[in-house]
């Protein structure tokens, strides 16, 4: 989804990687990366360093950044709302 509108299906492979803290190992809460790609035949040029929401086949959402043309895709942050209770 871009703007609210679905352009089309995407076949799409990510994987979550959840920040850890140096020395106790322990997760710090919130603290993600998001890295994989899309189907290169989906990507418009005009949406290659854009913000997109992919829409999984469970429901659910995912906001990502679409960095080239091959399809990469990735998300950073602290939370799916830009911040946590901490800060």
């Amino acid at each position: 989804m871009r703007d609210g509108h679905v352009p089309r299906r995407v076949q799409y492979r990510f994987g979550r990687y959840q920040g850890m803290l140096e020395g106790s190992g322990l997760p710090v809460p919130g603290l993600h990366r998001i890295v994989g790609s899309i189907a290169p035949d989906a990507v418009p040029s005009d949406v290659v360093g854009a913000d997109v929401t992919l829409r999984l086949e469970d429901g659910r959402t995912v906001r990502v950044t679409v960095v080239d043309s091959s399809g990469s895709i990735l998300a950073e942050g602290h939370g799916p709302g830009r911040g946590c209770s901490c800060c």
